[in-house]
């Protein structure tokens, strides 16, 4: 089928995700027939470098032989079974595997990483209910953070685009100050102006903590908002102050975990345990929809009781797929065997200094870095700077996608130096003909 004829037929027959479908008049869609490695291919040919891992799940390349391997492996012994009154040998390795991991427990399944937040986010209310504090139902979260846009992930969200439309559904929610370093005064350190975030959420919590349930935090990057970091002292300072007034901490690793932030979870940079760990994206290394929630056996046992009502009653009909897991335990594979956390520390530094001509360019501010996350701002007034830095790029063989004046490189880990060079290269030109 060539190009046209996949495009029209997809513009009507498709809804296709967080666009404007009237946008695509204008801006036609790409339609990919192939991918291998960092590299997407569409219908005749042409190649485009997938520098956000296509929407930051993708770990290890498209077509990656050791997934295609464990995957085809599987196919011949269980695709899917109800994971109600059964279980099966994937979702079991995987449970294990990723407690050892985190430190946490008892994993509970999604698909996606909407689920994961609706999960916690229930799991907290109805544990505070079965130990006698019904009280406790509210939830805090960040300011510009983004959690998910079901209806309960919506509500902990503070994007306005997604949330405003939907406000008459959603339950109110609260929100601290964000410790993006970004907005520190003049002078002051970006751990000092963590620890001055904390100190709000200190005050709040001080004053609310009898009827809140939890904070939840996307820990260190807030990422659909520009690419937000923090330092890991805020982390410290909300494990302590959730524990010093009975609050539970759930992290939204969601986006940034398995090596995004330079090590497998973004909270071992603060040494913290979180009560709920929420975890997708790259889980299955961009094969599989799978989203999970691991947490403590405090909260576990609370629901352990004769009484069904006391019981976490929430379920996804392909809960716990084996062929998801059986991607996730080979995803896994890969981080071990190939020392993946080390490997990307020394890729890390060889791209910081291809990176060079970016901080040193006169229309970038806030250049930032964290693990395999690189961000910067644009200097620019224009409203449509986003749209047509990305049509640039596609123009380029480039898939970068910016959040607002944020450009960002999220690439899947097995990007080579000459790689990582065309996305820096190749930004610096848009950048310079975009610019007046």
């Amino acid at each position: 089928m060539n190009n046209d004829e996949l495009l029209r037929r997809s513009l009507a027959a498709v809804w296709h995700p967080c666009t404007q479908m009237k946008s695509h008049e204008t801006l036609p869609l790409i339609p990919i027939a192939r991918g291998d490695g960092v590299w997407l291919e569409d219908q005749e040919g042409k190649r485009y470098l997938d520098g956000v891992s296509s929407w930051w799940v993708n770990l290890f390349g498209h077509r990656n032989p050791r997934i295609n391997a464990a995957l085809r492996d599987q196919l011949d012994q269980l695709e899917h079974v109800i994971l109600a009154g059964f279980t099966h040998e994937p979702v079991v390795e995987l449970s294990e595997r990723l407690s050892a991991l985190t430190g946490l427990g008892h994993a509970f399944y999604g698909s996606d990483g909407a689920s994961a937040t609706e999960i916690a986010l229930k799991m907290s209310f109805h544990y505070w209910r079965n130990v006698g504090q019904p009280g406790k139902t509210g939830f805090i979260s960040l300011q510009n953070s983004y959690h998910g846009e079901t209806v309960g992930a919506l509500s902990v969200t503070d994007v306005a685009l997604f949330k405003d439309t939907y406000a008459p559904l959603l339950r109110q929610s609260t929100q601290m100050p964000s410790p993006d370093w970004r907005l520190a005064a003049p002078g002051e350190s970006a751990e000092a102006y963590a620890l001055r975030c904390a100190g709000t959420l200190e005050a709040y919590l001080e004053q609310h903590h009898a009827e809140t349930a939890a904070f939840i935090v996307e820990p260190l990057i807030q990422c659909a908002t520009g690419m937000a970091m923090h330092h890991p002292a805020y982390l410290q300072r909300a494990r302590a102050l959730c524990d010093r007034y009975d609050v539970h901490l759930i992290a939204d690793e969601i986006a940034v975990g398995f090596g995004r932030t330079g090590t497998m979870f973004a909270c071992e940079q603060a040494d913290i345990r979180p009560d709920f760990i929420c975890l997708s994206k790259g889980i299955t290394g961009g094969y599989l929809p799978l989203s999970t929630v691991l947490t403590t056996d405090a909260v576990y046992a609370a629901f352990y009781d004769d009484a069904v009502t006391r019981g976490f009653l929430h379920s996804h009909s392909y809960t716990g797929n084996a062929l998801a897991c059986r991607a996730a335990l080979a995803t896994l594979d890969i981080f071990t065997n190939d020392d993946v956390i080390a490997a990307n520390r020394t890729r890390a530094t060889v791209f910081e200094s291809l990176m060079e001509p970016l901080q040193a360019h006169p229309a970038i501010r806030h250049f930032r870095h964290r693990g395999m996350i690189w961000a910067f701002d644009v200097q620019t007034a224009d409203p449509a700077f986003a749209r047509n830095f990305y049509q640039a790029a596609l123009q380029r063989g480039l898939l970068l996608r910016p959040i607002g004046n944020t450009v960002y490189f999220m690439p899947p880990y097995v990007i080579s130096d000459e790689e990582m060079a065309q996305l820096v290269q190749g930004s610096l030109t848009i950048i310079d003909t975009l610019l007046p």
